[in-house]
C-alpha cells in the first residue's frame, strides 16, 4: 500500500496557527500582567509622593514602609480620625503629637488641627516611626509600638512569655496590634515589590 504524500501547505498552516496562538498567549500574558499591576497601583497608590519621599529621606526611612503605614492607618485619607482620637494620614494621637513637638523645639507650636495637614502629619509620623525603629531592633516590634505605644511594648518585652530575648516580640497580646503589625508588614512587601523599592 502506498503512503499518501503530505501536503506542505497543511504543515505550514499548522505551524502558522501554532505560532499565532503562541504570540496571542504572550500578548495576553503581558496584558494580564500589566492590568494586574495597574489594578494593584490603584489599590496601593503613591499619594503624597513628594512629601513622603522628602520626609522618608530626612528620617532615613524606607519609603515602602512609610507608604505601608499610611495605607494601613488611613488608606490615604488626610481627614481620617480614629475612635482612639488618632488623626490624619499616619494617625497620630494629640498626646503623641505634643510629645513629638517637645523633641522639636526649633519649630513653632502646632495644634491638633495641624495634624490634618498632610505635610505636618507625614513629617511627625516619619519622626515617630524613625524614633521607634531606633529604639527596637526588629521592624515588627517598632510597628507594634507605633500602634499600641512605647509603654505597652516595653511592658511586653519585659514579659518572658511574650519576648524570649527582651528585644523582639515573640507574641503580641493585643489582637488589634497583632493584626495591625501583620497588615503593615504585608503592605510593606507589596509596596516593595510593586514599585521595586530598595
Amino acid at each position: 500500500m502506498r503512503k499518501r504524500a503530505r501536503n506542505p501547505k497543511i504543515k505550514h498552516k499548522k505551524l502558522f496557527s501554532f505560532l499565532a496562538l503562541l504570540i496571542l498567549a504572550a500578548i495576553g500574558f503581558v496584558m494580564v500582567t500589566n492590568g494586574y499591576d495597574l489594578l494593584m497601583k490603584k489599590i496601593y497608590p503613591l499619594e503624597y509622593r513628594d512629601i513622603v519621599e522628602r520626609e522618608a529621606s530626612e528620617y532615613h526611612l524606607d519609603k515602602a514602609l512609610v507608604y505601608a503605614v499610611i495605607k494601613t492607618e488611613s488608606n490615604f485619607d488626610p481627614n481620617a480620625k480614629s475612635r482612639a482620637g488618632a488623626v490624619g494620614l499616619m494617625q497620630i494621637t494629640p498626646p503623641t503629637f505634643e510629645w513629638l513637638q517637645s523633641k522639636r523645639k526649633d519649630e513653632p507650636a502646632l495644634t491638633e488641627e495641624d495634624l490634618l495637614v498632610p505635610e505636618t502629619n507625614i513629617r511627625y509620623g516619619c519622626h515617630f516611626l524613625s524614633m521607634l525603629l531606633g529604639m527596637y531592633p526588629e521592624k515588627r516590634t517598632a510597628i507594634c509600638a507605633y500602634n499600641a505605644g512605647i509603654g505597652a511594648v516595653n511592658g511586653w518585652l519585659d514579659d518572658p512569655e511574650l519576648s524570649s530575648d527582651g528585644k523582639c516580640l515573640d507574641r503580641v497580646p493585643y489582637p488589634e496590634t497583632d493584626r495591625y503589625s501583620t497588615l503593615v508588614l504585608k503592605n510593606y512587601k507589596i509596596y516593595q515589590n510593586l514599585y521595586h523599592f530598595k
